[in-house]
């Protein structure tokens, strides 16, 4: 049984190796084609950016990739049908996850264009953040990894959505700016305080900022994923990102709370359902931020408190809404 186990271990130990040099081997390959052929320098960089080595991607590849495209449109639209080639064809989970990397560093340091660009992509039907059925088909010990990937790219769509509801007149702290169709100059939104929002706006907000905080929960990782290098920087990002998520829920959650006992019933019985919600996803919330801890993932000090909906406050308001169905039956 002993010398089974080693071979199996052996056997193992040997593909990893032919694996990663098969890996350095396309590299190699893809970079002397791109100097052989007519591809852009912007194209060469987000080669090595996404490269099949094992480690975060070098910073002054992703700084010349966002110099290259920071006033030019058309590079914005070159390095998004690149960077959307890149994920089409890579059934390498590496490759994938850097790619993904980029693609949100892109987002929030790169052209304002790039949410547009992206945004348009996906919704004609060009794969960029559709990862759902991404599989790495080159190693067989690579499921949790490639797991993680498709759940980052579904954080990573959420939030891109969220965006766009942004430049269509939903304020949220990720909100870009809008475009001018016409002239497509660019102005500032008219930001309105989450305090002096209607109703309607605040229940839009906090159902995107709800469904982007489960997108978050989702990317936990698993089995041998969670102690690798990659996932843990992939993951640092948008965990300092998660706080911010929180505190806008909290904020919202706390001007509902102020305006309950003045709520229609109807949105009473959405804001409880809500609360309801948001109360498990801080639950979930809280172990996630352990475990994060327990790991190393950003200091101690940068973590919320997370302050948690007790199940005395969801039982007042269930009681107020009782009282205001009462009353609405009484007068009808």
């Amino acid at each position: 049984m002993h010398i089974f186990h080693a071979f199996h271990f052996l056997i193992q130990f040997q593909m990893e190796r032919f694996s990663k040099a098969i890996a350095a081997v396309k590299d190699h390959t893809s970079l002397r084609l791109a100097a052989r052929t007519s591809l852009s320098e912007l194209d060469v960089t987000i080669l090595k950016a996404t490269s099949h080595n094992e480690q975060p991607a070098d910073e002054s590849h992703i700084q010349q990739i966002l110099n290259l495209t920071a006033t030019s449109p058309l590079l914005v639209s070159s390095c998004v049908n690149t960077i959307s080639r890149r994920l089409n064809k890579t059934r390498n989970w590496v490759v994938a996850l850097k790619t993904l990397m980029l693609v949100r560093r892109l987002l929030h340091e790169g052209n304002r264009r790039y949410a547009r660009e992206m945004f348009t992509a996906t919704r004609r039907g060009t794969r960029l953040l559709n990862m759902s059925d991404f599989r790495d088909a080159l190693k067989s010990n690579t499921w949790d990894y490639a797991a993680f990937v498709r759940t980052y790219s579904l954080f990573l769509d959420e939030e891109l959505e969220y965006k766009m509801q942004g430049r269509r007149g939903s304020c949220s702290s990720f909100a870009l700016e809008e475009k001018d169709d016409e002239d497509d100059t660019e102005r500032e939104d008219v930001v309105v305080p989450v305090r002096e929002m209607e109703n309607d706006q605040l229940f839009a907000r906090n159902n995107h900022l709800m469904q982007l905080l489960e997108r978050f929960l989702a990317c936990r990782p698993a089995g041998e994923a969670r102690h690798n290098r990659m996932v843990m920087v992939a993951l640092y990002s948008i965990l300092v990102q998660s706080f911010q998520i929180y505190s806008d829920i909290k904020e919202v959650m706390g001007v509902f709370t102020d305006r309950f006992d003045n709520l229609s019933l109807q949105d009473s019985v959405k804001v409880y359902a809500m609360a309801n919600r948001v109360a498990k996803q801080y639950d979930v919330l809280d172990m996630f931020y352990d475990w994060c801890k327990s790991v190393g993932i950003a200091r101690t000090s940068e973590y919320p408190e997370i302050e948690k909906i007790s199940q005395k406050k969801l039982e007042a308001m269930d009681e107020i809404i009782k009282q205001k169905s009462d009353g609405s039956k009484k007068e009808s």
